[in-house]
C-alpha cells in the first residue's frame, strides 16, 4: 500500500508492461494470375502484431493499381498494367525491416476490337493472341479517317498553289501582249511620218524640174 503526505491511502495504480518481439526478416513471393493479375504475399519471420504496408515506385500503392487487397493487408493482387519497385514493410512498436522487388508484366495485353462481328474487350496472353487480328478494330478506323483528312487538307493546299500561279502566269503573259500590242501601235505612226516626209521631197524635186 501507498499513502500520500496527509496519510491518505492512495488508490493501487496497475502498471501494465508490453512485449514484443521484433520483426527479423521478410519474404515477398509473387505470382501471375490467368488473366494476368499479378498476386504478391508478403510474410515476415518472428516480430508480434506486425503491420505492413506497401509502395511502388517510392509512392504508396493506390485503389487504381489494386485489383483487390488493401495496402494496410500482407497479400495483394495488382491490376495487370501495374509494373516497377514494389517494396513491402513490416513494422511493429520495436522494429521495421523492409523488402523490395522489381516486379514487371504477366504478359498480357488488353483488346479492345470487332472479331467475325462479335466485340471483344478483355486481358489476352500477347504471346498466345489469336483474337483481334482484323483490321476492323475502332483504332485503326480512327487512324484511317484521320489520314483521309489529312490528305485531302494537302491537296486542297497544293491546288489553291497551283492556282496561285497559274494566276501570275496569266498576269504576266497578258502585260507582255498588252506591251508589245502597244509597240505594234506606235510602229505605223512612225512610218507614217517618214512617208509623209519622202512625199514632200518628191515633190520639193519635182517642182524644182
Amino acid at each position: 500500500m501507498s499513502f500520500d503526505l496527509r496519510g491518505r491511502q492512495l488508490d493501487p495504480q496497475i502498471l501494465q508492461l508490453n512485449i514484443q518481439a521484433p520483426v527479423s526478416s521478410v519474404l515477398l513471393v509473387s505470382e501471375c494470375l490467368s488473366q494476368g493479375e499479378m498476386r504478391v504475399s508478403c510474410s515476415s519471420n518472428g516480430g508480434d502484431s506486425p503491420q505492413y504496408s506497401w509502395t511502388l515506385d517510392g509512392h504508396t500503392l493506390t485503389d487504381a493499381q489494386l485489383l483487390s487487397g488493401n495496402k494496410d493487408s500482407n497479400n495483394i493482387i495488382l491490376r495487370q498494367d501495374v509494373s516497377g519497385q514494389l517494396v513491402c514493410s513490416v513494422s511493429n512498436h520495436v522494429s521495421r525491416v523492409s523488402k523490395e522487388e522489381t516486379i514487371s508484366t504477366c504478359g498480357f495485353i488488353f483488346i479492345d476490337c470487332i472479331s467475325n462481328g462479335t466485340h471483344i474487350s478483355q486481358w489476352v496472353s500477347k504471346a498466345n493472341n489469336t483474337l483481334c487480328t482484323e483490321s476492323t478494330t475502332a483504332p485503326t478506323m480512327i487512324t484511317v479517317t484521320e489520314a483521309d483528312h489529312s490528305l485531302l487538307i494537302c491537296g486542297l493546299r497544293t491546288a489553291v498553289v497551283i492556282l496561285i500561279l497559274i494566276g501570275i502566269a496569266v498576269y504576266f503573259v497578258w502585260k507582255k501582249k498588252k506591251y508589245e500590242k502597244a509597240e505594234g501601235s506606235a510602229a505605223p505612226e512612225e512610218m507614217d511620218y517618214e512617208n509623209s516626209v519622202m512625199m514632200v521631197e518628191m515633190r520639193s524635186s519635182a517642182s524644182e524640174l
